[in-house]
């Protein structure tokens, strides 16, 4: 057995159905997972919060030193790793190595955030001692999407555990063991005390269960914005914090005097990298009039050069889409995009679960592959004659997540980015982009704002507490 098989770690006592572990690009079935139900999520939080009272109270170097060693074990064992998101989510090598590195500097700063100081020394009318301490805040519960499975946990769950808390993981069931039992085999080895992470793959009824349960203070959450709303909505009611990450349709400006040699590699890298299942897929490329069609051509013959099929059995550019639904989704934007006016430039096509890059030109605001976010490899292209015009047109979407502007007056691309609401710009670089140590969010429908990273992890799994201490017990009138 390999030393991290997360399917031979799980814990078969879940309520829920043992589900295939599929992979896309084959059918074939990996292995078998068990699944969770609802009823699955009461007893482990019962278990999580009896377990973290005891982690909350150990040394922070102790936990700390758990941090490091996961991270070095994501590298030790990338070989093992790469495949399960090779085969599972349906990822090229080069996107499934970002992938563990990206783990493995999370666990890294994580670490680093268990010594952060703790709180301030604040003044006070009183003859005593006034200050504000961080405390973790218990239980998270944390939800990730089957897109960039191990990322997307792991931003959650490290800082998390490195604060003091417990966790709560309900991965996509389509990606359970690259988004979920994996990190559990990781933490294991580490050293992490039983009972303080549970995985629990399941559907939205798991979910819900999740963010209702009492003993989960802090629900973090990445999805589309559909399931966003909802998550943030039950959360409200149950007076507890939610920490929404949620779709996105990013633009990419490119203005008049942007070298083209350089700038369509970014561009398709930005619609096409993992199928374009990534929220921050440029999903709107605004080109100034003066290089449109030529932008419109080269971009159709890169898209029309790149390699689609198994990224396990073959170097491909692109792999699978993750299901079949996925597939209808795409295509379906796709196709209403052309019935509305929209050009079909290149790709439109598919073979199975082999979506080729796709490239609309002639897109306007009836174009729903413009309007709409497509979490797949499609590129619609729309001309601009000014600035001004180029703002309007990014700031129009209803999300705002990222944003990338080329050009060769890195001032003027500044000033232009002031103009467009989004959590996230780029200068110079398409707007797919990832650090675990920048924070990360987006803001209207793309989100609640920066979430990830640094000090905006703290705000997010600590809560601040007011303590003050006087030498004698204070008088009072009566």
């Amino acid at each position: 057995m390999p030393l991290l098989d997360p399917i031979a770690r799980q814990s078969r006592s879940l309520s829920g159905p043992v589900r295939p572990v599929t992979e896309p690009a084959t059918g074939d079935t990996l292995g078998t997972v068990a699944s969770a139900g609802a009823q699955d999520v009461a007893p482990a939080a019962r278990t999580a919060l009896a377990a973290q009272a005891e982690w909350a109270r150990v040394p922070h170097f102790v936990r700390a030193a758990v941090l490091r060693k996961a991270g070095d074990l994501f590298a030790a064992h990338a070989d093992e790793l790469r495949e399960w998101l090779v085969r599972e989510s349906g990822s090229v090598p080069g996107k499934a190595d970002f992938e563990l590195h990206v783990a493995a500097q999370e666990c890294y700063e994580a670490a680093a955030l268990a010594s952060r100081p703790a709180g301030q020394v604040l003044p006070s009318e009183a003859p005593r001692l006034s200050y504000t301490r961080r405390v973790p805040v218990g239980v998270v519960g944390v939800i990730s999407p089957f897109n960039a499975p191990l990322i997307l946990s792991i931003r959650s769950v490290a800082p998390a555990l490195a604060l003091g808390n417990a966790v709560l993981l309900k991965p996509d069931p389509r990606t359970a063991v690259c988004g979920g039992l994996s990190l559990a085999a990781v933490f294991a080895e580490a050293g992490l005390p039983e009972g303080l992470l549970h995985i629990l793959p399941g559907g939205a009824e798991t979910g819900a269960a999740l963010v209702a349960d009492p003993r989960v203070t802090v629900i973090s959450f990445t999805g589309s914005t559909a399931a966003g709303r909802a998550v943030g909505e039950a959360a409200g009611r149950h007076l507890k914090r939610a920490h929404l990450e949620l779709g996105g349709n990013s633009a990419l400006i490119v203005l008049e005097d942007a070298d083209l040699d350089a700038v369509i590699s970014t561009a398709a890298w930005g619609s096409f990298f993992h199928q374009g299942q990534i929220c921050m897929t440029t999903g709107r490329h605004l080109v100034h009039a003066s290089l449109y069609e030529e932008y419109v051509e080269r971009l159709v013959a890169k898209a029309d050069a790149l390699a689609v099929g198994d990224p396990h059995r073959a170097q491909v550019h692109l792999g699978p889409l993750i299901d079949g639904g996925q597939l209808r989704k795409v295509h379906g934007l796709v196709e209403a995009s052309t019935a509305a006016g929209a050009k079909l430039a290149a790709g439109g096509t598919h073979e199975d679960l082999f979506y080729r890059p796709t490239v609309l030109a002639g897109v306007d605001d009836r174009t729903p592959a413009y309007t709409e976010e497509v979490f797949g490899p499609v590129a619609p292209v729309r001309a601009f004659t000014t600035p001004d015009e180029a703002a309007a047109l990014a700031g129009a979407s209803s999300y705002g997540l990222s944003l990338g502007i080329v050009t060769r007056d890195t001032a003027r691309g500044l000033d232009l980015a002031e103009r467009i609401p989004t959590g996230i710009v780029h200068i110079n670089d398409q707007t797919v982009n990832d650090e675990a140590v920048a924070p990360f969010g987006g803001v209207a429908a793309s989100g609640t704002g920066a979430r990830f990273g640094g000090e905006a992890n703290l705000e997010a799994f600590t809560d601040v507490r007011w303590t003050t201490v006087r030498g004698d017990v204070a008088p009072y009138p009566f």
